[in-house]
């Protein structure tokens, strides 16, 4: 209860601070329509003011000047919504370290401040903390993929993260991301699944910063004891409400319409299986590495491994085109969300990764949509973190 009553209080004030400001813009706005208009010298010997904003004379305000007293107030906003993350010690906005996805570095004296988080999380969580939750990415997608046009009307997607301690900044860089490159209206949810973290920051200092920086769109499933990597899949799918559901390690980052080309396939056929093409941002120092574009394969030992798109994609000489692909790398997958139950989701008797990356696949090669098989599609880019070491699309 104590937590509904903090939301709801939370979302009243909110609420309340907005309609504050829109009472205070139109206030400004119609300041100058409320004095009557006139022409020449009569005008100012009746004392009233020329407009001083550079506008026309006249009832109304200028398109230009509504939109920049617009961008004014989302400042004010923005400014507000910043603070949130600075308590955390993060950093937010499009500039700093790592931007463009360039490799980021640190201070010679900071170097032996970043030893302790480096050897608890494996990778570089103190230039992370440096990083802006919201740095801009190349987008190294095939050039016919911009110039793509898509239905506006595509199914919306529920988002599920999954994580055990992982370090607070990357998480939320991973939500960050989502929500700057996906179009509001195809993003139903964020679910992130914490499969039993001890780590402090990822208690009251997560919820905290989601249930006030986005109110509503994020939830988080808390597992009791953990469950590994494919339950706790499975616990986020089960509250996912949107008709697509996204799965994805929690330390990704999206490229700008990475969603639109994803869902449109869905939206042509429920039963593809769609793997988001993926690069590689590295463990150290946050840089961005291109991959090829690949399919997935397994060995006789069934590891799952990139494998040379087949001969016919090839003689297309379509680069954005999506490639049929026997498996995948379950950290990066999408799915009609009824048809993934209908597929009998992921088996719930793995205890860690690894099966799934083969067992999707002969689920979905079994099955009458077959022919329909699973894409490896390259329009729809993102960025997965060197963390696993192993990061990939399907």
């Amino acid at each position: 209860m104590a937590y509904v009553f903090r939301r709801w209080r939370v979302l009243l004030v909110l609420n309340v601070l907005t309609v504050a400001g829109f009472i205070t813009f139109w206030a400004k706005c119609n300041t100058r329509s409320s004095v009557p208009t006139a022409a020449g010298p009569e005008a100012a010997a009746d004392g009233r003011r020329a407009p001083g904003n550079g506008t026309s004379l006249g009832p109304g305000i200028s398109h230009e000047v509504l939109l920049k007293r617009l961008s004014s107030l989302e400042d004010v906003v923005y400014r507000q919504l910043n603070g949130l993350s600075k308590s955390l010690g993060l950093i937010e906005g499009f500039g700093g370290r790592g931007k463009g996805g360039l490799p980021a570095t640190l201070a010679p004296a900071e170097e032996s401040d970043a030893k302790y988080l480096w050897e608890k999380y494996g990778y570089n969580a103190y230039l992370s903390e440096r990083i802006s939750l919201d740095r801009n990415i190349p987008d190294f997608r095939p050039a016919k993929c911009r110039k793509a046009n898509f239905p506006r009307d595509l199914p919306q997607i529920s988002l599920i993260f999954i994580f055990i301690n992982e370090a607070l900044s990357v998480i939320l860089r991973s939500v960050h991301s989502a929500v700057n490159h996906t179009p509001a209206h195809l993003l139903k949810e964020i679910i992130l699944v914490d499969d039993n973290s001890d780590d402090e920051q990822l208690k009251a200092p997560l919820e905290e910063y989601v249930n006030k920086r986005y109110p509503g769109l994020v939830k988080i499933v808390r597992n009791q004891k953990r469950e590994g990597l494919i339950r706790a899949r499975l616990e986020g799918w089960k509250v996912a409400t949107g008709e697509v559901t996204g799965f994805f390690d929690a330390h990704v980052e999206f490229t700008p319409s990475w969603a639109e080309p994803v869902l449109a396939r869905i939206k042509e056929d429920h039963t593809r299986i769609i793997l988001p093409s993926i690069d590689n941002i590295k463990h150290d120092t946050f840089e961005l590495e291109r991959y090829e574009n690949s399919g997935h394969g397994y060995n006789w030992e069934l590891w799952c491994m990139y494998i040379n798109p087949p001969k016919q994609w090839w003689d297309e000489g379509d680069t954005s085109a999506p490639i049929r692909t026997p498996a995948m790398i379950g950290c990066s997958f999408v799915a009609n969300r009824n048809y993934f139950g209908e597929l009998g989701l992921l088996d719930s008797g793995m205890d860690v990764y690894g099966g799934e990356n083969i067992e999707l696949g002969i689920r979905v090669s079994v099955s009458p949509s077959f022919l329909l098989f699973q894409l490896s599609v390259p329009c729809g880019l993102e960025w997965s973190s060197g963390l696993s070491r192993g990061p990939a699309d399907e």
